[in-house]
């Protein structure tokens, strides 16, 4: 139909578009990988791809393993930072989705064989540790002989670091003065700092120990000594000006500036996060830098890179290039923002993925599994579904709306749940296991043979994968993949449905159906960070 549009009114002898077409489809090359084509409507070409085609590339995947089938990007090097909380403060449902989303973006990039930097931009730079230090000085004074064990609770801690803050004049211009003392590389105040921010970590690293989240923290105190240099480039580059006594970067499309050096001197977040993108552009090499914060960050994030363009330090298009990757908000049930609960206060993050495990290992049990399995493969299997179901109820929706928080719906074994999705899996090991056959040997003697529609139609589906990877990634949606895989269940359920697995003549052939579709879910439940199980 296009091609009709163009010469339509010229000399030619086709007369509609539907005649093009069948001159296509006449003229279509003789290859492999088609089967027929024909000619649909006023002009549409149907492609039916060949089913020995599809049944060649499911053996070459049971053969070389699905490494083999992972898209090409046009970048060797990358970095994704995601979760970073800040120091002294709770890691809390709102920074859940951060470390999740961010987590899968980095599973999926390096699956296309690109090297992730997965950075932690920690809080840890800031007029808050001036208040911290200076009522860790007075609470304890012998706090170097009792190091971390001085505070205790650092949530409280900083709660009553504030309140005399807030109240004392006096407190508050010695912690005003501790900050410039911090800053200017004082040994006693960077010993004390050191200590705030080691609590902190290992609180972190309870939440990032359960979710089996790597990062490697590289927070704002790394990039605070390259921001001058940064800012001098800038300024030898024309960009910077003065306004209402603050030095900005003026950027298209927003009537406030950038400010990279405050009225008093001072340096800001956009200071840093220039200083940082300078380093990671400059020092490590780096060709995509993707940031993973919720959406309310999208006027700076656009305003940043926007001052980046404006520097020569990113090109208008192509590589390097910096993208942000917004998301919306977790919701309680009631359908507001999900901070606190009835009595409790505001949510931590790591009591949060406690009681999704407690409430997989209850479900277990009255499966009757602590009967079955010993105590240790029940903990870890709480632990795979518990956590698992978490991570899917995030990353199954478009990342840029807000979804409910629910115990109830994400640990639901029907429906589009991690939950339900375990057990598919799970139930096609199953099916293999009983057939008492080696895998090994029938990927060695045998071969996928496609007859049946429904055998054809899965085997279609999993071929998909490595383009669903691509787009995923592309576009940097992990709901594609959910999705994906969720449908790739239901094919599974409806050739199992149909076709006869264990004892049947296909049987070869259709167990190495059923192995390719589990190599390929297994694969999915990895970029999502999801660990599957063999038995459920």
């Amino acid at each position: 139909m296009g091609i009709w549009s163009t010469i339509k009114g010229k000399e030619t002898e086709f007369r509609n578009p539907r005649e093009i077409a069948q001159s296509i489809t006449r003229n279509f090359p003789q290859t492999g990988f088609v089967e027929t084509t024909s000619v649909a409507g006023p002009g549409f070409i149907n492609v039916k791809l060949s089913s020995v085609y599809i049944a060649k590339r499911l053996n070459e995947l049971l053969l070389h393993g699905i490494d083999t089938w992972a898209p090409v990007l046009p970048v060797k090097r990358a970095i994704v930072d995601f979760s970073s909380p800040n120091i002294a403060k709770e890691m809390h449902v709102g920074h859940l989705r951060s470390t999740i989303i961010g987590d899968c973006l980095a599973n999926m990039i390096e699956y296309c064989k690109v090297e992730v930097l997965r950075r932690n931009h920690v809080g840890d730079w800031g007029t808050q540790f001036g208040m911290l230090i200076e009522y860790l000085f007075e609470m304890f004074p012998n706090w170097e002989d009792i190091g971390d064990q001085a505070i205790g609770d650092l949530q409280a801690f900083y709660k009553e670091s504030k309140v005399r803050f807030d109240a004392d004049e006096e407190f508050k211009a010695k912690a005003q003065q501790a900050v410039v003392k911090l800053q200017s590389g004082d040994a006693k105040y960077r010993a004390a700092w050191k200590i705030l921010c080691n609590i902190s970590r290992n609180e972190f690293q309870q939440v990032y120990d359960r979710l089996k989240v790597s990062l490697e923290e590289k927070g704002e105190s790394f990039y605070n000594p390259y921001i001058p240099d940064a800012i001098q480039i800038l300024r030898d580059k024309g960009i910077l000006e003065e306004s209402d006594g603050a030095t900005v970067i003026f950027v298209d499309g927003h009537k406030i500036p950038l400010i990279a050096i405050k009225r008093d001197g001072g340096f800001n977040y956009a200071s840093t996060d220039l200083a940082a993108l300078w380093y990671r552009l400059n020092v490590e090499k780096v060709e995509w830098i993707i940031y993973v914060t919720d959406v309310g960050q999208h006027q700076h994030f656009d305003m940043f890179f926007k001052a980046a363009k404006r520097a020569e330090w990113l090109p208008k298009e192509g590589y390097p290039r910096t993208q942000h990757v917004g998301f919306g908000l977790v919701l309680g049930t009631d359908g507001k923002r999900f901070r606190t609960r009835q009595g409790t206060g505001l949510v931590r993050l790591v009591d949060l993925l406690d009681e999704a495990k407690s409430r997989s290992k209850t479900a277990l049990i009255e499966r009757g599994r602590d009967d079955e399995w010993s105590p240790e493969d029940l903990d870890a299997a709480a632990e795979s579904v518990g956590y698992g179901a978490v991570k899917y109820a995030d990353l199954k929706n478009n990342r840029e709306t807000n979804y409910t928080f629910s115990f109830e719906q994400m640990l639901d074994v029907r429906g589009n749940t991690a939950v339900y999705l375990l057990y598919a899996y799970a139930r096609i090991r199953s099916i293999i296991r009983k057939s008492g056959k080696s895998i090994d040997e029938l990927k060695e003697n045998g071969a996928i043979v496609l007859t049946h529609p429904d055998e054809r139609a899965l085997g279609l589906f999993l071929i998909q994968f490595s383009e669903v990877v691509e787009d995923a990634v592309t576009r940097l949606l992990p709901n594609t993949l959910c999705e994906y895989l969720y449908n790739l269940s239901e094919n599974f359920t409806r050739f199992y449905t149909s076709c006869k697995v264990n004892g049947s003549p296909e049987e070869t052939s259709r167990l190495l159906l059923c192995e390719a579709t589990a190599i390929v879910m297994k694969q999915c439940f990895k970029l999502l960070g999801i660990t599957p199980l063999e038995r459920l």
